[in-house]
């Protein structure tokens, strides 16, 4: 809650004035735009990822924890990554029109959808299992990257209405984290790509 309240704290100082009646109308969590959706997403999978380093460098044996942390990470970027292909990256692409970023984007995805597949279908204690989780942070960190300093930046000096776009992403967001939570949504598959 303290992140969604900081994030829809910073939102009105800068558009106060056009869009502070529609604000105390609607929940906080509703109001961000949709880059700074997607930028909490990107921060709390980072957060994860440091709390898995941290327990593979502990000298417990903490192989169910972070099977069930590798889990949760690869069930948040699965996630978001379907949010961002079926909403954010059409809107964007069109917005933009910066095919070569886009398609960086999106052969990025695929890498990582590469990655997820392969740690589920892995057991915990296999010994490339730590592996494969760090080197998904760190895929996620260089798209993290790209798509704040470059994708977002664009996107931000377009027309294209991101309280709108946010809107949208988060409704999408909520009805697949459930559907996970359920079992009935598969895992991307690598090929998956606009």
């Amino acid at each position: 809650m303290g992140t969604v309240t900081t994030a829809a704290t910073k939102k009105p100082s800068s558009a106060s004035s056009k869009a502070a009646p529609a604000k105390s109308s609607s929940p906080a969590k509703r109001q961000q735009d949709a880059c700074s959706l997607l930028d909490a997403d990107h921060k709390a999978v980072k957060a994860m990822f440091k709390e898995y380093e941290t327990l593979t460098e502990s000298r417990s044996r903490s192989t169910a924890k972070k099977r069930e942390l590798a889990d949760q990470i690869c069930k948040e970027l699965t996630v978001h990554a379907t949010i961002e292909e079926e909403i954010f990256y059409p809107a964007a692409r069109k917005a933009i029109k910066d095919n070569a970023l886009m398609n960086e984007a999106t052969v990025e995805h695929a890498s990582a959808k590469e990655l997820i597949a392969q740690i589920k279908a892995m057991d915990a204690n296999d010994e490339m299992f730590d592996a494969k989780v760090t080197v998904l942070g760190e895929y996620i960190d260089h798209h993290v990257k790209e798509e704040r300093t470059e994708m977002f930046v664009k996107v931000r000096q377009t027309k294209l209405d991101l309280v709108k776009l946010g809107e949208q992403l988060q409704l999408r967001k909520e009805a697949l984290m459930a559907e996970q939570d359920t079992g009935i949504v598969p895992v991307l598959e690598a090929s998956t790509a606009l």
